[in-house]
């Protein structure tokens, strides 16, 4: 009989119990795989066909403030950049604002294809139609299977931003391109469609546009770059903010809250809780079997040994918990993936760094529950544990 066997026969032996426990790990691991998991997703989202020379301006008080127009062409005269174009949320949805949400953006057709042909794949001439029709929009890939668009549809996209002078939020466009991204897990949950459309409809907020982009010369003046369009429109009605676009995508999704610090929290107190309910369970089930392990000692079971075994079903309990609770995450990652949740972030996976980290974390969580327990029994005198009732 070895020490695995009577480690299992004695975490077994109230299955209720260890069920509840195993219920309880498996739950914060599960927690713990789907945040991290989408987290790490997120933050793979803004490296995603990032350029380390291409910067964006914004307004400096926020990037949901416009910036008029104008200041393109005073941009593209400053030493070093070498192309610049413009892009406007126009908060995007199809019939339902509810269920059909995605990324919108009113562009510059020709400069901004070209400033983004790593992200915006067209097929020929499908660029040039995108440059000549003026109502024209091009669909990523994954949203045009999703509705079943086609190139030379007409399709109604409505807008919670913008409206047209009768009161109307939809503004019908034709398809006249679908584009993919530079990698098959690239998002291509968006479209873009011709600036002017919108620029000569809408009521409100004419000749002004969301950001600027910027390519310069060299990654290494983009801090020169960056303080020159700065300093050029400063004191100005509308004053910039001038970032690489990394940090810029970073930005804009804390906006939502910083994730890190929500995650780091959320599995802090589903972790904390976790270890009051294992430990505190392990304990009062080591003092259930004080004569057991009386009698143990007796037959000549070292103290080292009866330690490694409560251990062992500590490390035991957290290993399944935490396995199952991995595991489900996983499968739960891979079904997001094919969601519109997946479409907008690309792929999204357990990765091993995760998956190593999560099993850490489970090994840590059942040494810590279990050396309080491990290390009664260690020291616990044969007299007193045969002789307590």
């Amino acid at each position: 009989m070895n020490d695995l066997y009577l480690v299992w026969k004695n975490l077994f032996r109230k299955p209720l119990r260890t069920v509840l426990l195993i219920i309880s790990i498996f739950i914060a691991f599960l927690i713990f795989g789907l945040l991290v998991g989408v987290n790490v997703a997120l933050n793979r989202a803004t490296e995603t066909g990032s350029a380390s020379n291409r910067m964006v301006v914004a307004n400096k008080i926020n990037f949901t403030e416009s910036l008029p127009i104008a200041y393109l062409n005073r941009i593209a005269t400053i030493p070093g950049v070498t192309a610049a174009t413009h892009q406007s949320w126009f908060g995007a949805y199809f019939r339902d604002p509810a269920q059909s949400r995605f990324v919108g953006f009113a562009v510059d057709p020709g400069s901004y294809t070209a400033i983004f042909a790593d992200q915006i794949r067209l097929g020929p001439g499908e660029r040039e139609a995108f440059i000549r029709e003026r109502t024209g929009v091009i669909v990523g890939r994954s949203l045009a299977n999703q509705y079943g668009w086609r190139v030379g549809q007409t399709i109604p996209i409505s807008s919670d931003i913008y409206f047209r002078p009768d009161g109307s939020r939809s503004w019908d466009m034709k398809v006249v391109g679908i584009f993919d991204g530079a990698k098959p897990t690239d998002p291509t949950n968006a479209l873009y469609f011709n600036y002017d459309y919108l620029n000569e409809i809408r009521p409100f907020g004419r000749d002004t546009v969301g950001t600027i982009s910027v390519l310069t010369a060299s990654p290494d003046i983009n801090d020169q770059v960056a303080k020159a369009i700065d300093a050029t429109f400063a004191n100005s009605p509308f004053e910039t903010s001038t970032v690489d676009e990394k940090t810029f995508s970073r930005a804009f999704l804390k906006q939502a809250g910083d994730l890190n610090f929500i995650i780091t929290m959320v599995v802090a107190a589903a972790f904390a809780a976790i270890l009051m309910i294992v430990g505190t369970t392990l304990v009062s089930a080591v003092r259930e079997r004080t004569k057991e392990i009386g009698v143990m000692k007796t037959l000549g079971f070292p103290g080292p040994r009866v330690l490694r075994m409560v251990l062992g079903e500590s490390l035991l309990l957290s290993g399944l918990g935490g396995l199952l609770g991995l595991g489900v995450a996983a499968l739960a990652l891979n079904g997001l993936s094919r969601s519109p949740i997946g479409e907008t972030f690309g792929a999204l996976s357990m990765t091993a760094p995760v998956a190593a980290a999560g099993m850490g974390l489970a090994l840590l969580l059942g040494l810590v529950t279990g050396l309080a327990p491990a290390l009664s029994a260690l020291r616990m005198n044969i007299i007193d544990a045969l002789g307590r009732r």
